[in-house]
């Protein structure tokens, strides 16, 4: 289904992800990711497995996403995805304690520590967001092939068509780790809130108000 009133080129559509999707989305968003300093960190990138634990959370991942049928939005040239995120709406209940299945799922994949110091990344961002009802970003990639092409502000685009869409939403927020990708949702009209730990690391928690 496409995603009403997203601004794109003709060649490109912005589209709600199907499960046969999910593959390719995994696969975009283990490249974005896999230099992550939180994933890193939480998943021991300096043990062997690394890759394989990386990939595996990020499959549970979005099928929790798909169960819960939060927003997974993809940028696509004809039938080949270019650019994918992930967006967790106001109503859902979809929190950091996901469904049971998902639990023991990342239990396996990550371990103790790390499942829980991912649900607790995900308290800590709720406790600090300057509001209540809101959209958060989950997750944000583009595929290696077509990166400094503007995939990621057309997949901020797309996530502000969700946000105009829901008039009781106050905004959305995302949780930032790298430089680089503070300045491009700077650019994008999101503001610093503040600066949050999680597993040890720094990051920044960014909002943008409706």
């Amino acid at each position: 289904m496409p995603i009403r009133n997203a601004v794109l080129p003709d060649n490109l559509k912005a589209v709600y992800l199907s499960a046969e999707d999910l593959r390719i989305a995994a696969s975009i968003l283990y490249n974005a990711y896999h230099d992550d300093p939180v994933f890193c960190e939480i998943f021991n990138s300096i043990e062997d497995g690394y890759e394989q634990r990386l990939r595996a959370a990020i499959r549970e991942e979005l099928n929790a996403f798909w169960q819960a049928k939060q927003p997974m939005i993809g940028l696509f040239d004809e039938d080949r995805m270019l650019a994918v995120t992930c967006v967790v709406t106001p109503d859902d209940k979809f929190g950091p304690q996901r469904f049971w299945h998902w639990r023991l799922k990342m239990l396996l994949t990550a371990g103790y520590l790390g499942t829980r110091q991912m649900m607790d990344k995900e308290e800590l961002i709720k406790q600090h967001m300057p509001a209540s009802r809101y959209h958060m970003i989950s997750f944000i990639g583009v595929h290696p092939d077509h990166q400094q092409h503007g995939m990621g502000q057309m997949l901020l685009g797309a996530i502000q068509a969700l946000l105009d869409a829901d008039t009781t939403s106050e905004g959305v927020g995302v949780y930032v780790t790298l430089d680089k990708y503070l300045e491009f949702f700077k650019g994008a009209g999101y503001g610093v809130v503040e600066q949050l730990e999680v597993a040890g690391i720094a990051g920044h928690l960014m909002f943008k108000p409706r």
